[in-house]
């Protein structure tokens, strides 16, 4: 009977494996948090593309369809219809042309975790510890009784 208390460094190693294994481990409740933010920060990128997107179409749209628009554009670069004529004043900076972003480049980062590995390697780390341990008390133990 002696012997079976000794399984529990066995079980306890088992169980503080499981356990890494579950909170930090390659597929642990870590990863999965960390993987649900980053699919969130990929998905409001997804939203920021999608309305500069609308906001280019418009744009585009504008061009295509509205004269008055398209002839503000060509004044802001510098063109004139056959009618008008330009003075240009040197060193009064001109028009502020505006543009349009067309959006950024999101990287989704690696998950961070503790390799398999290591986590083998701490629960075998506490098992032997916990049998050494046993083994102390029940030498102590023996040479207190005799």
């Amino acid at each position: 009977m002696k012997a079976v208390k000794y399984l529990f460094a066995l079980w306890a190693g088992v169980l503080i494996y499981t356990l890494l294994s579950i909170v930090i481990g390659p597929m642990g409740f870590s990863v999965h948090r960390q993987l649900l933010n980053e699919q969130k920060s990929q998905e409001n990128n997804i939203e920021n593309l999608k309305l500069i997107n609308r906001e280019l179409e418009d744009t585009m749209n504008a061009l295509l369809y509205d004269k008055d628009t398209l002839t503000v554009y060509a004044r802001e670069l510098g063109y004139a219809s056959l009618r008008e004529r330009f003075i240009r004043i040197v060193g009064l900076g001109g028009t502020q042309k505006v543009r349009t972003s067309a959006g950024e480049v999101v990287i989704a980062a690696n998950p961070q975790f503790a390799p398999d590995r290591t986590l083998r390697i701490i629960a075998f780390c506490i098992g032997i510890t916990i049998f050494i341990c046993m083994a102390f008390f029940d030498v102590m133990k023996y040479f207190r009784d005799r």
